[in-house]
């Protein structure tokens, strides 16, 4: 079942809603904001922000310009310009961005990067990938 109210597009306001008790499986892209109130599991594209709201459970690769977190993420996220993690927000995953603010209260289980939010390889985008393991060194006689 899908919810979505369209809005009116302003800067700063909501563009579209998936709301409270809604549940979407897919791929997601758009441009403006849109928030996340239900559940979503899929993927998420977008150069605009998403805002994931409290009581929201998204399991998805989230690749965007901007990201506020209230709910829970498991899923790697890779924005261009922010990733935001407001208590009493959950991410289990890698995050890639050039800003980064996690407030007090936040469960983050995960790594962080924070060079320029370059795309990183796909393999390392899935959770639970196998990463590469370093390799033993020799030992000197």
């Amino acid at each position: 079942m899908v919810q979505a109210a369209a809005r009116q597009t302003a800067a700063g306001e909501i563009t579209t809603l998936l709301g409270r008790g809604a549940t979407f499986e897919g791929k997601l892209t758009f441009e403006g904001t849109v928030r996340i109130d239900g559940r979503f599991k899929g993927e998420v594209f977008t150069e605009d922000t998403l805002v994931i709201g409290e009581g929201a459970v998204v399991e998805a690769q989230l690749e965007v310009g901007e990201v506020i977190v209230q709910g829970t993420v498991v899923g790697n996220i890779v924005a261009k310009r922010s990733i935001e993690i407001h208590a009493p927000g959950r991410v289990k995953g890698d995050l890639h961005t050039p800003s980064l603010q996690i407030d007090k209260g936040v469960i983050f289980e995960g790594r962080s990067f924070m060079e320029a939010a370059t795309q990183p390889p796909r393999a390392a985008t899935q959770p639970g990938a196998q990463q590469p393991q370093p390799q033993k060194p020799t030992p000197v006689k």
